[in-house]
């Protein structure tokens, strides 16, 4: 048999809110793997400029606007990955929102947008994959929470919503683990995005004050740990949270 015919077909990995910031990263890192990327957000244009970006360098990519908090939505995205590519390999629950408030001005919407995305939505990508995943007995599921599930002053509604999805992580890894499926997940800690750039810039050096390594992370932090736990080198790892955080989750510095 010829070289061609013994090479490993390209894994298709679906990522959440790839629009910009962490996902459009953790896009990127898996396009120079060269495997078949499905780019999900609720952005049309942003993820049509990341798809014809990625395109650009000859990965093949299938860019689907969809809300992942509505079921019908979630359940269609896969089944037109399955119709195209045939399989699902990764799956990286990426898309998350943030309505930042202390308890006693938390509106019931902003509660349920950000359970919605930000546990729902991956619960429901979770529930619509596994049946793919378990014919396969194999694949990776790799969810983002966030350093702040350990808990943080005005963020409520955010905190409960990723403490939610470190033990959505832990349960699926033990129902999923009989058909070689591992579930883990990366905390984020002060991350450069577009939302810290937003950040009034006392309110930014406070917090990078706070890191034990005095700066931020970046976003190719995150996509690099994405990449270690959706490759064979994880193969045995599963329910695990490995923060990315510069320390921080160790806890808090005496300034």
């Amino acid at each position: 048999m010829g070289a061609a015919s013994q090479q490993t077909p390209a894994r298709v990995v679906v990522v959440t809110g790839a629009g910009r910031g962490i996902g459009a990263a953790i896009a990127r890192r898996f396009a120079t793997q060269g495997t078949k990327l499905v780019l999900v957000d609720v952005n049309k244009d942003q993820l049509q400029q990341l798809a014809d970006s990625l395109g650009e360098t000859g990965c093949e990519v299938l860019p689907i606007p969809a809300d992942i908090s509505c079921k019908d939505q979630v359940q269609q995205l896969f089944a037109q990955v399955v119709e195209k590519f045939g399989s699902v390999d990764v799956l990286v629950n990426n898309a998350g929102i943030i309505r930042d408030n202390l308890i006693s001005n938390i509106s019931e919407q902003d509660w349920d947008q950000v359970l919605g995305v930000n546990l729902k939505g991956a619960f429901l990508c979770c529930q619509a994959v596994f049946p793919t995943l378990k014919n396969q007995r194999s694949g990776k599921i790799v969810n983002i929470v966030s350093r702040a599930w350990l808990g943080s002053i005005g963020q409520a509604n955010y905190t409960a919503s990723k403490g939610g999805l470190v033990s959505l992580t832990r349960s699926l890894a033990l129902e999923f683990a009989r058909f070689q499926i591992n579930v883990n997940a990366v905390a984020p800690g002060l991350i450069d995005t577009p939302m810290t750039q937003g950040m009034p810039p006392e309110a930014r050096e406070r917090l990078i004050r706070m890191q034990p390594t005095g700066k931020m992370g970046k976003v190719e932090d995150i996509a690099a740990a994405v990449a270690f736990l959706a490759s064979d080198d994880a193969e045995f790892i599963t329910g695990q949270i490995l923060h990315v955080d510069g320390g921080k989750s160790c806890g808090l510095l005496s300034l």
